[in-house]
Formats: C-alpha cells, structure tokens, sequence
C-alpha cells in the first residue's frame, strides 16, 4: 500500500447526500477481485450516458477535474453494501482523500485499509471546502496527515482528527499484510522454536 504523508491536489466537489457504493462502483463490475481498472467505472451511471458517452456536466468529466485527488462530498458517503471494490475503484481513478461531513461506518475503515484518507467534518467546513473546490484546477488544497491540517487555497488551515492507529498504518502505508510483515522477526522465531520443540508437527 502506498504511503499517505501530504498531499497536495485538486479537490473535486460532489454536493450529493447518501452516495452509495452501488453509485461509486455499480454491481455488474464487481465480478473482478483486482484492484486496478476499475476506475473507468467509477459513478459509472453518473459518468457515462446509455450508449457509453460521457456526461459533459458530471465534475469527474469536466476538464478542471479530470485529475482530481481530493473530494469533497456530502453526508453519509459509502452507504450501502460494504463492497471493498468501493475504495478500489476511488483510489485506482486516483482519488486519495475524501472529505464529507459523516460516512458510513464499513465504506470508512475500508478507505484506510485501501491507502485512501477519509476525514469527517462539521458541515460549515466541508461547505467551505467545496467553494474552494468549486473554483477548479487552480484552487488546489493540501491534506498534511501528519500535522492533521488541510491548507486551503488561501493559506488557511482547518484541523481534522484521525485514529493515532490508522494514521500510523497509512502514514507507513501499512496494509493487513503489512501490519503482520512488522512482526516476521518473531514469527519466524516462534516457528524455529516450535519446528526445535516439536519436530514431528
């Protein structure tokens, strides 16, 4: 999993309530169990008309957004199921942090288990946040995990908390399978002493 340290990018606003995993990475791509290439398909039926062509209107689609790393987006993101191809598809488009006022609880710890930065805020500084992203590509903010800050446009900075744990994981970009490789020198320990004690096992 790659590190999160600081991040500067542009922020993309998604103003919509109770975004859904089936809106974030519809049920019919979820036959894959690979992390990549799935986002093509993100917000599929909001990005892509019946025929497959884009939505001009849809932020994602527009040209100042393309290469967004940051959302901003409303209350209670990644409700719904608890597809994990949810933050696959957000990280593979490229998205590394989201902004919302609330999640859902399954959606949240998986952003971090997947290397993504979900942070929680009152309304009024989300609502700030997404005029900043509504002004585009030359209005990009800064995520500092480290020094837990968000630097606006302008130079101001608004404060966010973060599990000291999950911030250790993503900080060192330490995954399930990282946070067990952590301790291998004991592990392998525990396995030549059980493999002396008990030869026959």
């Amino acid at each position: 999993m790659d590190k999160f340290t600081t991040l500067t990018g542009i922020a993309a606003p998604m103003p919509l309530i109770n975004v859904d995993t089936d809106m974030i990475i519809p049920k019919q791509f979820l036959k894959t169990i690979k992390r990549s290439g799935l986002g093509v398909n993100l917000f599929d039926e909001m990005r892509y008309d019946a025929d497959g062509a884009e939505i001009a209107d849809f932020v994602l689609n527009k040209p100042a957004y393309r290469d967004a790393e940051i959302l901003i987006a409303g209350d209670n993101f990644g409700c719904g199921s608890s597809r994990e191809h949810a933050p696959w598809a957000l990280l593979d488009f490229g998205i590394r942090c989201v902004i919302a006022p609330s999640f859902a609880d399954i959606f949240f710890n998986n952003c971090f288990k997947n290397g993504i930065l979900p942070i929680a805020l009152p309304q009024e500084l989300v609502d700030a946040l997404m005029e900043d992203a509504e002004k585009g590509a030359n209005a990009r903010m800064t995520v500092d995990l480290e020094n837990q800050v968000i630097i606006r446009p302008n130079g101001e900075t608004v404060a966010f908390e973060v599990d000291p744990f999950r911030k250790h994981c993503l900080i060192n970009g330490l995954d399930d399978i990282g946070l067990s490789l952590e301790k291998a020198a004991k592990i392998d320990a525990f396995e030549a002493q059980a493999t002396q004690s008990r030869p026959w096992v």
